[in-house]
């Protein structure tokens, strides 16, 4: 899988005529900001003449940049005819400059990057979306796609969950858009005040929900070991590592494979991911 849309990656960068050059910046405008979290909001980009910078697919990523304070790469977690967005959790430097931004400034974009979910190869299953607190960014891309081509997949699941209802993303679409459109379980980590849905962490609230193996793929984006303990969930339900897909985007630096930060084994996450399957990443090295 890794090989073939590493090959259409290339092809959809030299096509596309706003970004031939990967390392040249394209200078867009934050048109809207949402606050989703304390410490995440959600920047949605355009170009000065209204555009959106590239046209990704659902995983592919953008490299954002604030002039003098430097660049990082970031799932791009939705899109439209005229817009991308990227939801950005304030970690460091350059999340603090990102986060300090107002509707209207201006900020370097360049991409798409890497490859993207295998959306052709998954037509015809059912689909178990699972995320964690800031991993349900990327998989929301692929969320969207699977209801705006929704003949083309089964049943739609989102298994969601945050450490309290604060740290919940997207509660718009979690709460109001797609309920009506799939099946949406949300849990947090402790009961609190105002709270009645699910308690309890992902994993277990997984087991709980007993899904079906048959036909089904499952997406999964998280902290790493809400991922390992999932992961394990989903072996003792069934579930084979063929068919379960995760990201690797936070080992991204300069994604055109030269600066090497990304690579295991043969594999460079920048070129060969961030989508990769939970077999193929058990065929990479351990690295210690």
């Amino acid at each position: 899988m890794a090989e073939s849309i590493r090959a259409a990656n290339i092809e959809a960068k030299n096509a596309d005529g706003r970004a031939v050059n990967p390392l040249l910046p394209c200078m867009c405008r934050v048109i809207r900001i949402t606050e989703e979290t304390p410490d995440v909001k959600t920047f949605r980009i355009q170009t000065p003449d209204g555009a959106k910078p590239f046209d990704p697919m659902p995983g592919q990523l953008a490299m954002l940049s604030v002039m003098g304070v430097g660049e990082a790469m970031f799932s791009v977690t939705a899109k439209d005819d005229d817009w991308i967005e990227s939801s950005i959790k304030k970690v460091g430097q350059l999340t603090e400059a990102l986060h300090s931004l107002s509707e209207g400034d201006l900020i370097g974009v360049r991409g798409p990057y890497g490859n993207h979910f295998p959306v052709e190869d998954i037509k015809g299953k059912d689909l178990l979306f699972v995320g964690g607190g800031i991993g349900l960014a990327p998989v929301r891309s692929l969320i969207r796609y699977a209801l705006e081509h929704r003949e083309d997949y089964g049943s739609l699941d989102v298994l969601y969950g945050s450490r309290s209802y604060g740290d919940l993303v997207f509660k718009s679409d979690i709460f109001e858009n797609w309920p009506s459109r799939c099946n949406v379980h949300i849990t947090i980590d402790n009961a609190e005040d105002g709270w009645d849905g699910h308690v309890g962490f992902v994993p277990t609230y997984l087991e709980e929900k007993a899904f079906s193996p048959e036909n089904k793929a499952v997406v999964l984006c998280g902290p790493p070991i809400m991922i390992k303990f999932c992961l394990a969930s989903l072996m003792k339900m069934g579930f084979s590592k063929e068919n379960v897909i995760t990201t690797l985007e936070m080992r991204m630096k300069c994604g055109v494979g030269k600066c090497g930060r990304c690579n295991i084994g043969s594999k460079y996450v920048c070129l060969d991911g961030p989508v990769f399957t939970m077999s193929e990443l058990d065929d990479l090295p351990d690295e210690k």
